[in-house]
């Protein structure tokens, strides 16, 4: 395994295998690595003949300072799970030659897709995530690329990204890893105290409820969303938003037939917990 922290010689390794007919599957990550980032790692692993995992705490996609300062950094833990899982290439860049000081940054526009939901409550976060996908997918120009549906927004704008630059990458959703109590696999996740931990996983539970209201034709999905809303405000929950929304434009449901999913954002104390599930 390749540890590169530049990005010079990232392009330079990924340029000698296209030039050698190889393909690359990329996993783009802000380190902390769980079993869900590995399950993305392992399909990377199935898709092509190298794989590539980026290791990135983005400043530009933290609309809080204390978000970005708190956020588990554990780049020795995360590289023996790499190399055990036999990735060829770390990326792992300074901040300094990710952005260097000095020049300008050019920021990429997510599209209207980032004024809703996350992007409402976390202004900016969108922008940025788009920017720093976009610098990636230039460095290492994979043939495919993998990303999880926890972030299923952030999933919705690398597909409408890389669809409005013509970028020949096909965007692999994968489905979210939970642990065995429901809750999703996440590295803020470390940040919840014990009984915070318990409490976590009724997001789950209720969103599992929420669908099997809708998959029995409830319909009236103001009513469903202020019920789970309720929930959690009772176990100790600040809901952001609890919405039904049309899966692959995110906008309100306007047909029954639609393919749905429930997106969830609260905070739990000081811990930001977000999940969804699909119908």
């Amino acid at each position: 395994m390749q540890f590169i922290d530049n990005i010079s010689d990232t392009r330079a390794v990924c340029r000698q295998w296209r030039e050698q007919g190889q393909r690359i599957a990329f996993v783009p990550t802000m380190g902390c690595l769980h079993e869900g980032h590995l399950s993305l790692v392992d399909k990377a692993r199935e898709l092509a003949d190298r794989v590539v995992v980026s290791i990135f705490v983005n400043p530009l996609q933290f609309n809080n300072p204390d978000d970005l300062q708190n956020y588990p950094r554990t780049l020795e833990t995360d590289l023996q799970k790499l190399r055990e899982r036999e990735v060829e290439l770390v990326f792992a860049p300074t901040n300094e030659d990710f952005y260097p000081p000095g020049e300008p940054v050019e920021e990429v526009d997510p599209g209207e897709i980032s004024t809703i939901l996350e992007g409402e409550y976390r202004p900016g976060h969108f922008a940025g995530v788009a920017t720093v996908v976009k610098r990636l997918f230039d460095i290492v120009q994979p043939d495919f690329a993998v990303f999880g549906e926890k972030d299923f927004q952030q999933l919705i704008v690398v597909r409408q990204l890389v669809q409005r630059f013509a970028m020949p990458i096909e965007i692999i959703g994968m489905p979210t890893r939970r642990e065995a109590d429901g809750l999703a696999m996440s590295s803020r996740n470390l940040r919840l105290g014990a009984e915070q931990r318990k409490s976590a996983a009724l997001i789950y539970q209720q969103m599992y409820e929420l669908r099997q209201a809708l998959l029995e034709g409830e319909e009236d999905y103001p009513a469903l969303e202020q019920k789970m809303k309720t929930a959690l405000e009772q176990a100790g929950f600040e809901p952001e938003y609890v919405v039904v929304r049309q899966a692959e434009t995110l906008k309100p449901v306007t047909d029954a037939a639609q393919s749905k999913v429930i997106l969830v954002a609260a905070q739990l104390g000081k811990v930001r917990l977000i999940d969804n599930l699909r119908v």
